[in-house]
C-alpha cells in the first residue's frame, strides 16, 4: 500500500512550511503540486527553496540552467518537473530547437549547451564520477571548474524534486498540463 500524499494548501500544511510555501506563490504567482506535498516535510520545503534560490545565483544564465534542469528531469524519469521546465525554458528564451531536443533525450543544436548536457547526463548516469572524456569536454566547451561544481547545486535540487515526485506521483499541475511529457524510447 502506498502512503497517503496530501495535496496541502495553507490550512492543511504543518505551520513551520506556511512561510515556504507563500515564498512559492510569490515566485511562482501559484503553490505548484510539488510544493504541496514537499509542505509535509517544512524541513525538505525549506531546503528545496533554498537550494533553488542558490542555484539561481549561479553563474548560469536562466536558459542554462533549464538545460541541466530539463536532463535531470529527463534521466530521472519526471513526468512532473519535464512540462513545468519546458514552461520555465521557454520564459527563459532557451530556443525551442533545444527545449525539443531535451525533452526527446536528444543532442542539442547549440554546440556549447550541447556540451552543458551531456556534462550533466554522465554526472547522473556515473553517480558524481562522470568519465575524463566527459569532462574535458565539457571544459573544452567553455565551461570553468565554478561551473562544475554549480552542476553539483543544480543536480542537488533535482534530487529533491525528482525523488519527491517519484514517491509521491504528485499530479500534473493544469497550467502545464498541455506540455505533458512521457520519456520517449530511445
Amino acid at each position: 500500500m502506498n502512503p497517503p500524499f496530501i495535496l496541502h494548501d495553507e490550512q492543511s500544511a504543518p505551520a513551520e512550511s506556511l512561510p515556504t510555501l507563500e515564498h512559492s506563490r510569490k515566485s511562482l504567482g501559484t503553490i505548484p503540486n510539488l510544493e504541496r506535498v514537499m509542505a509535509e516535510a517544512p524541513t525538505l520545503l525549506k531546503g528545496y527553496w533554498a537550494l533553488w534560490d542558490l542555484f539561481d545565483q549561479t553563474s548560469f544564465s536562466p536558459a542554462e540552467r533549464q538545460v541541466l534542469y530539463l536532463v535531470a528531469n529527463f534521466e530521472n524519469h519526471c513526468t512532473y518537473c519535464v512540462p513545468w521546465h519546458t514552461l520555465l525554458a521557454k520564459s527563459a528564451k532557451l530556443d525551442p530547437a533545444c527545449i525539443q531536443a531535451l525533452r526527446d533525450g536528444t543532442p542539442l543544436p547549440d554546440p556549447k549547451l550541447n556540451s552543458l548536457a551531456i556534462f550533466t547526463r554522465q554526472m547522473i548516469e556515473h553517480r558524481g564520477h562522470p568519465p575524463q572524456e566527459a569532462m574535458d569536454d565539457f571544459f573544452a566547451a567553455g565551461w570553468v571548474a565554478r561551473q562544475a561544481l554549480e552542476v553539483v547545486l543544480g543536480l542537488a535540487v533535482k534530487v529533491m524534486s525528482n525523488y519527491t515526485n517519484g514517491i509521491a506521483g504528485t499530479p500534473l499541475d493544469e497550467q502545464v498540463k498541455h506540455l505533458s511529457w512521457t520519456k520517449p524510447t530511445l
